[in-house]
């Protein structure tokens, strides 16, 4: 083979595997409130955004259709906030934003599911079951409460009130059972400040034990979101008609800050 065609080939190789590693930065479904600890009357009216993303790498954003669900289970029981979603725009591309008054002490679990989202470049349909909690005037009851997504990360870890280096863990269940070694990716939601140095640095990588249970200290302040990604019970017909296999996430959302 003449050298030129063998500089071309290694150009169109090493073009693909760019374009690999770039395709296999993790989806994060973001849901993340304005504060994860309402201390005072100014706090309490909390302001959401829902983006379906990658979130230490800043982008792209992909496009968000109106969410299956999206409530909270806290001191009144379950409320359905479907209605309170307001679509936006960014680069082209749909997300959501909402508002909810905190009214009474205790803790609140905000909760999203997402209409399957196809990913051409893996061969899939993904859905993220993600929720956050936040606490609401000290009362620390109920930030445990297991919400019966069909994948859900329970956290061990009170998920609030955290320093950085502080160890956050969670039990991995689907259908409410612990799921055994199974694999969570963690990503550091980037404000602009870091600059991974390569791709390893992007997507942290852990596995659950024996018993479903995982293990995590946040480095930096911060939110921190954790997927635990399990394939789905049954495929899924993508946008052609054929079925596909289904990436099933667990995740939730947790804030570290500073000692200071």
């Amino acid at each position: 083979m003449p050298l030129l065609s063998k500089t071309r080939f290694g150009r169109t190789s090493l073009l693909a595997l760019m374009c690999c590693s770039i395709n296999a930065n993790a989806h994060f479904l973001e849901l993340l409130p304005s504060t994860d600890i309402v201390a005072t009357p100014q706090q309490a009216k909390l302001q959401f955004s829902m983006k379906f993303t990658h979130p230490m790498s800043q982008g792209p954003l992909m496009n968000l259709v109106h969410p299956t669900q999206f409530a909270v289970v806290g001191p009144m029981g379950k409320q359905d906030l479907l209605s309170t979603l307001q679509a936006q725009q960014q680069d082209k591309q749909q997300y959501f934003t909402a508002d909810y008054q905190i009214k009474r002490p205790g803790d609140y679990l905000f909760y999203a599911e997402p209409q399957p989202y196809w990913e051409p470049a893996e061969g899939k349909m993904i859905v993220h079951y993600t929720k956050v909690v936040v606490d609401a005037y000290g009362m620390e009851d109920g930030w445990d409460t297991e919400l019966g997504l069909p994948t859900e990360i329970v956290p061990l870890t009170r998920p609030f009130g955290l320093w950085t280096g502080n160890l956050f863990q969670g039990v991995v269940k689907r259908n409410g059972q612990p799921v055994p070694f199974a694999e969570v990716e963690v990503e550091w939601h980037n404000d602009g400040s870091i600059t991974p140095p390569s791709d390893p640095y992007i997507t942290q990588v852990v596995h659950a034990d024996a018993n479903g249970t995982f293990s995590y200290v946040m480095p930096k302040s911060g939110w921190w979101g954790f997927a635990a990604l399990i394939e789905g019970e049954q495929p899924m017909k993508n946008p052609d008609g054929k079925l596909v296999p289904v990436e099933q996430g667990g995740l939730i959302w947790v804030n570290a800050r500073d000692m200071k």
